[in-house]
């Protein structure tokens, strides 16, 4: 079973492990959300990446935009990969492309990501931090029902970290979803195992077996049950 990761690196180079036991399994369409407060992405898809060399040299890593891109080609100097802002090629798939990677996609990016996903076959395609599920542009109605039932729920979350308050949410492909809690006496201990993301008031039934029952006799519960729930949405 893979631990909870006390550093940044070792949460990457995790990340890098569970890809590849998706891609072993035959999922091609997968996430990574690595969700630190304030983590820039640009770092870690560049540790990512320099610690996958199995993905191969003939890739492609789409930027949200190319500004974004070009600050990525700046930085990183010569690399045998193409780096290209998402909306930024014509034909962004070619026959000879291997890979494809999305470094925090938007919901304004979504067709587009959706459309590159589909062009690529069976070829992998790894979105890091996307924000995709934006109600606000995908909707909350039919087209953005269908948009999920058609592509953003087929992703396969390979690799998922989110803090909390005193522990977090956590998966590495193929294992369970996992919640974990400092309990002050022993750090970090797994308090609870899911098939699935666990979130709402699924997530509220695994803290409350932590919890101290004199927070739950002072209402604290009720407060981090709220904080919980705008955490996960």
């Amino acid at each position: 079973m893979t631990t909870l990761p006390d550093t940044l690196e070792m949460a990457i180079a995790q990340s890098v492990e569970a890809t590849k036991a998706a891609l072993a399994a035959g999922r091609t369409q997968l996430q990574i959300e690595i969700l630190f407060p304030e983590l820039k992405p640009m770092p870690v898809v560049q540790q990512y990446l320099d610690l996958f060399p199995e993905l191969g040299t003939q890739f492609k890593v789409f930027f949200a935009d190319a500004g974004a891109a070009a600050l990525a080609r700046r930085d990183w100097g010569e690399t045998p990969y193409t780096i290209r802002g998402v909306n930024e090629l014509l034909e962004p798939v070619q026959p000879e492309d291997e890979a494809f990677v999305f470094v925090a996609p938007t919901s304004v990016e979504v067709g587009t990501v959706e459309k590159i996903c589909g062009l690529a076959g069976d070829r992998p395609c790894i979105l890091l931090n996307p924000k995709l599920q934006d109600v606000s542009i995908v909707g909350i109605g039919y087209a953005g029902r269908q948009l999920r039932e058609r592509f953003l729920d087929l992703l396969e979350t390979c690799y998922y970290l989110r803090p909390l308050e005193k522990g977090a949410v956590f998966r590495a492909y193929p294992s369970a979803w996992q919640v974990w809690w400092d309990n002050d006496d022993v750090a970090y201990q797994l308090v609870g195992e899911e098939e699935s993301r666990p979130v709402g008031d699924r997530l509220d039934r695994i803290l409350a077996k932590v919890l101290p029952a004199q927070a739950q006799k002072k209402g604290i519960l009720q407060e981090m049950q709220q904080m919980i729930r705008a955490l996960t949405q």
